[in-house]
């Protein structure tokens, strides 16, 4: 599994015009599946990006000190089957990403994960397999 982890002041996902999901302060998260990847690989993940020290704790002053559960911060997951892109000549080969099938209901779990280790209302999320135009307004990028 991999995970591109954005800071953001807020971002949303829109499809077909749109708007399906948005946040305010938190983080963005595109989400590639593996085809092997399993249930403990979607608990890792969960769990380190839940509890990643990203953001400034307004109290101390001390920069990169709180995650985004404890500066009480917004999730929003977006499905990314081309972070599993390799590149064979000019044509991308996606055939390491675990197919749409089997994705889809793994994907859906991650996302359950993340709202039952956090919050529901703080966990929100794209449509799996959907066009998405993700929009954000930024802060830094990690590269999971």
């Amino acid at each position: 599994m991999r995970a591109v982890v954005q800071r953001v002041l807020s971002a949303s996902v829109e499809v077909e015009g749109r708007v399906v999901s948005a946040i305010g302060p938190g983080l963005l998260v595109l989400v590639g599946v593996h085809e092997a990847d399993t249930d403990s690989d979607a608990d890792y993940i969960c769990r380190k990006i839940l509890n990643m020290r990203l953001f400034p704790n307004e109290k101390t002053g001390k920069a990169w000190d709180q995650s985004v559960m404890q500066s009480n911060f917004e999730v929003l997951l977006v499905s990314q089957f081309t972070l599993y892109g390799i590149l064979k000549g000019n044509k991308p080969d996606f055939h390491v990403a675990m197919p749409p099938t089997k994705a889809k209901p793994f994907y859906a779990s991650l996302v359950e994960k993340f709202q039952r280790s956090y919050s529901a209302d703080s966990v929100k999320d794209g449509v799996f397999g959907a066009m998405m135009k993700v929009l954000l307004s930024e802060r830094k990028m990690f590269l999971w």
